[in-house]
């Protein structure tokens, strides 16, 4: 289906992972935990390691560490009521996914202090595109940056100088989790560049650097992939609070169809690809999940996982509809933030919420999205 039409039902099984998930949130919060994941209902038959690839959906610190940003409260204000490096108000996907293996989560593999790598590290960086390769810091940097890290570890252990926090067989079984190519599609649609010259053009070089790095990966020994594709880009209040000429292209739900299409074609090639490489990599494993059917569910159906705001900021400047300014953002001059996140999708116009990942990650953990359909945890079971 295009990514701008109407969204389908909401399936009743999902619907009760989410209020399970939902539901967890609301405890933590309330009970001031800590850092550590809850217990997960279900456990790895072996110690689950994850490296982790990607942008700001996924970055669990890694631009705050390595470019020194600090960013105060309200962000990190659920559940770490801290700042973590995060653009969030609490957790991401990624902390969801960990918490379902009962694992820690994972430390940005820039920060010095306090690291724990034993169950892998996340790579992904803040406003990191796959595009241009070789500027910091790209799918392909953090991919040249894992290898740098796999090699010092075997090399700790070979040559007896001391422990790595993973081994060989750990590397060998861990699960590479890539989700990039956001920032690459907001860049080609805020170009001007047509829209065909996206489809055709810019959105094939953006899968042609994720399908590099998949293969880069596993002729490096890794056999476990699990990728995301990106999410609509039309329901972003960023895009929706700019400047347009009518409302022409607003779907149903409010979100611009140009755009969705736009991120609906970028995962359909991204999904081939994937579908490809499984027959071309012998003994490898590889998911595409549809992030962005996923989320669009979410906005389009928002009233029935308990949202009120679909569309508009948390934590931005403007008020309604959007609540976003491009020239004072979230902790920008004047910043406003909302009492309560749980009613909102969108945290500060471009990231979500701790509730709203909830539920994402609830789904993702359905397998229902997912191509194969997969158990999140398959990698990690004997």
């Amino acid at each position: 289906m295009a990514a701008g039409g109407g969204a389908p039902p909401v399936v009743a099984v999902l619907m009760t992972v989410a209020v399970v998930v939902l539901s967890a949130v609301s405890s933590s919060t309330v009970s001031g935990q800590d850092d550590d994941p809850a217990p997960a209902a279900a456990a790895c038959a072996r110690r689950p390691v994850v490296f982790a690839f990607g942008d700001s959906n996924t970055d669990t610190g890694g631009v705050a560490a390595g470019l020194g940003y600090y960013y105060p409260l309200p962000e990190g204000r659920v559940f770490f009521r801290r700042s973590t490096g995060r653009l969030c108000d609490g957790r991401l996907v990624i902390d969801y996914l960990c918490e379902s293996l009962n694992m820690s989560y994972l430390s940005p593999y820039l920060e010095a202090v306090g690291s724990d790598f034993t169950g892998g590290a996340n790579f992904a960086i803040s406003g990191s595109s796959t595009l241009p390769r070789n500027v910091p810091f790209a799918l392909h940097v953090q991919v040249q940056q894992f290898l740098h890290f796999k090699q010092r570890s075997l090399d700790l252990i070979a040559h007896g100088g001391g422990t790595a926090p993973v081994d060989a067989d750990g590397f060998r079984n861990a699960l590479y989790l890539i989700d990039i190519g956001q920032n690459d599609l907001s860049a080609a649609f805020g170009s001007g560049a047509p829209y065909d010259d996206v489809v055709h053009q810019r959105i094939p070089a953006i899968v042609s650097e994720i399908k590099d790095a998949i293969m880069t990966l596993y002729y490096n020994g890794a056999k476990n992939f699990w990728v995301h594709g990106t999410g609509p880009l039309g329901c972003l209040p960023q895009k929706l609070a700019a400047p347009r000429p009518d409302d022409s292209d607003l779907d149903d739900s409010g979100c611009l169809k140009t755009l969705n299409d736009g991120a609906y074609e970028l995962n359909a090639q991204l999904c081939a690809a994937c579908d490809g490489l499984r027959s071309q990599l012998r003994g490898a494993t590889i998911v595409c999940t549809d992030v962005l059917l996923i989320k669009y569910d979410l906005i389009a159906n928002h009233t029935a996982y308990g949202f009120e705001e679909p569309l508009m900021a948390c934590c931005g400047y403007g008020g309604p509809p959007y609540n976003y300014n491009a020239n004072v953002s979230c902790l920008g001059p004047g910043f406003r933030v909302c009492e309560d996140g749980t009613k909102f999708v969108s945290w500060d116009g471009v990231h979500y919420t701790d509730a709203a990942n909830a539920v994402v990650a609830a789904k993702i953990l359905s397998g229902q999205f997912s191509t194969p359909k997969m158990p999140f945890d398959y990698f990690c079971q004997a």
